[in-house]
């Protein structure tokens, strides 16, 4: 299996930006490098980090590049999507020495084909066997899963990991998530799909990010998530929702529920009455 570790792309944290990250999530560095700590670390991101695509939605600039992934969650107040969550938490792990790669995958590349390819990063860290560690899928897992086929519970969601009929994995996520699946090779890495994908996610008018706000942050038993000006918290079992209504109803959603500082929330919420 061919391994392109984060380290030998330069995807890694100083030290001192590795102490402040592990300080953000509320975890010590961990003493052994094994599944315990992997999971643990993987369920502190997600726990501390609000998935959230608002760059994309209002033109703000976006980088596949940790280092200002790094700036805008760990010294900001801010979260990311997939390049972003999925890219600090792939440099966290391996400047704690984590064997890991970044994977170039296809959101529902089963119905909209290859050109999926490179909208999503995932990671494999491998340890005692290849583990598909995935936080930035906004709704799905919350700790890792060995990177094999079959059936996948947890919290009470349902996920599976199956093969395609051409040689490709798919992640199957919940009934009631965001994104219904994706595609990924457990040895395919590519950096410059990655990259061309990013430019048609944050310009094109056809991208499903430029045309709509998703928000969503994990809770103990699911998740509270915002499409638009729809707020709805999800459980396995339960799904509720309210609107929001103002710009200072979106201001403080921001802050109180998803911990996130947007100075323009009036500007967000100007783009958001003129997108519907």
């Amino acid at each position: 299996m061919t391994h392109v570790s984060s380290s030998e792309n330069g995807m890694t944290l100083t030290s001192g930006q590795l102490d402040a990250y592990l300080a953000r999530i509320g975890v010590e560095r961990p003493v052994s490098l094994d599944v315990d700590s992997l999971s643990k670390l993987h369920r502190a991101h997600l726990m501390a980090f609000t998935w959230e695509a608002l760059d994309a939605f209002m033109g703000w600039p976006s980088s596949i590049s940790p280092a200002v992934a790094f700036a805008k969650m760990v010294e900001g107040r801010r979260g990311g999507w997939c390049y972003e969550m999925n890219g600090l938490f792939g440099a966290a792990l391996a400047a704690l020495g984590f064997r890991v790669t970044r994977l170039c995958s296809g959101v529902n590349r089963e119905m909209i084909g290859d050109i999926a390819i490179g909208n999503h990063l995932t990671l494999r860290v491998d340890l005692d066997r290849p583990y598909l560690a995935e936080v930035g899928l906004a709704d799905a897992i919350v700790e890792p899963v060995p990177l094999a086929a079959g059936p996948i519970s947890q919290r009470g969601f349902d996920f599976s990991i199956l093969p395609t009929d051409d040689g490709w994995l798919r992640f199957n996520n919940h009934s009631n998530g965001l994104a219904h699946s994706f595609d990924f090779r457990p040895d395919h890495s590519d950096e410059a799909a990655i990259s061309a994908a990013l430019g048609w996610l944050m310009q094109d008018p056809g991208s499903p990010f430029t045309n709509a706000l998703a928000i969503l942050r994990h809770t103990a038993d699911g998740y509270i998530v915002l499409k638009n000006d729809c707020l709805r918290s999800v459980t396995a079992d339960s799904v509720s929702e309210q609107r929001i209504t103002s710009a200072e109803h979106l201001a403080d959603t921001f802050n109180t529920i998803f911990y996130l500082d947007i100075p323009e929330a009036g500007r967000v919420w100007e783009k958001l009455r003129t997108s519907n």
